[in-house]
């Protein structure tokens, strides 16, 4: 059925129920988030009963998932009054680990969200549970680990380091061919005769000196899971200006896959300062096309005093985009 269909971004999902009459049941189709594929199911009696699962399935047996979440239920239709559960935090394994009673007379059309705040493995044998976000990437080569132990002892030891960066905080030590091989400024600065050429001395008075060592730990291919989502808006600004486009890459996808109301409106901010359009993409459709926007109505008057026109005016387009007759 076309109301089974349940849309998804980032850590949001939204199921939209066009035709729900009394002593009914449905169940939605499945939807993926983190490892794993997920059902609503909704049931009305005296209650409307709200189920979240994890479709039955060898990963969800093996590895099941423990959810920190909230879930919404609201009316389709304009000035809605959503029903907002406290936040849950529930090992779910099958349709039996939670329901959530709504004492409401919804009929007809209506929608449900669920935003996964934090979502883990849990392990059969009872060790700790692993986060899904951020995840690790793919296991790398033996002789992959070791160029990179390598280039990890050249950066913290200084071997044959040849130019000097200071930053707002104070001086760290690097290589010119390394930083030459992964941005095209860096290349450029020490091709001609410029001054960090003469002098082997590079100033990055707009980072701290912790971000501008996350910035040499990933030119370096050592930087660190946790490392990166600290500091990956300076990593992001440090990216567009010298011109390290995989680095800009990482960081968009990054502040795309946790968007929320708390900061959908600085990630649009970003996107459009750095011409981020795939991050522009999904706050708008967060904000117009998930009906997010009602959640931040107060700081939208704040953000419209100081955002771009042309941004302003692309946000209308999405407005009467969305809400058309």
């Amino acid at each position: 059925m076309a109301d089974s269909k349940v849309e998804t971004i980032s850590r949001l999902a939204q199921w939209r129920i066009e035709n729900f009459g009394p002593c009914s049941y449905k169940r939605s189709d499945p939807f993926k988030l983190g490892i794993w594929n997920w059902h609503f199911s909704i049931e009305k009696n005296r209650y409307l009963y709200i189920r979240l699962f994890p479709e039955p399935s060898r990963v969800s047996k093996e590895q099941p998932p423990l959810a920190r979440f909230v879930l919404r239920v609201s009316s389709s239709g304009p000035g809605r009054r959503p029903y907002i559960s406290p936040i849950h935090e529930r090992l779910l394994r099958t349709s039996d680990d939670f329901v959530w009673p709504v004492d409401s007379t919804f009929l007809g059309r209506f929608i449900i969200d669920v935003e996964f705040l934090d979502l883990k493995i849990c392990p059969l044998n009872g060790g700790e549970a692993s986060p899904v976000w951020p995840a690790d990437g793919l296991m790398q080569s033996v002789s992959t680990q070791s160029t990179l132990r390598c280039l990890s002892r050249m950066l913290d030891e200084g071997i044959h380091a040849d130019v000097t960066i200071n930053t707002a905080e104070g001086t760290l030590r690097a290589h010119k061919a390394i930083l030459s091989a992964t941005s095209p400024v860096f290349q450029s600065m020490f091709n001609h005769d410029l001054k960090e050429k003469e002098s082997s001395t590079i100033h990055i008075k707009d980072m701290s000196l912790e971000s501008c060592v996350a910035l040499l730990s990933y030119l370096y291919g050592t930087i660190k899971q946790e490392d990166f989502w600290k500091h990956r808006l300076a990593l992001l600004g440090a990216a567009n200006k010298y011109d390290i486009a995989d680095l800009k890459d990482a960081c968009e996808e990054s502040l795309l896959e946790d968007i929320n109301s708390t900061n959908v409106l600085a990630r649009l901010q970003e996107a459009w300062l750095y011409q981020l359009n795939m991050l522009k993409k999904g706050c708008l459709t967060y904000l117009f096309d998930f009906g997010k926007i009602h959640d931040v109505r107060d700081e939208v008057n704040d953000f419209f005093r100081h955002a771009d026109r042309d941004l302003m005016m692309e946000m209308f387009q999405e407005v009467l985009t969305v809400w058309k007759p």
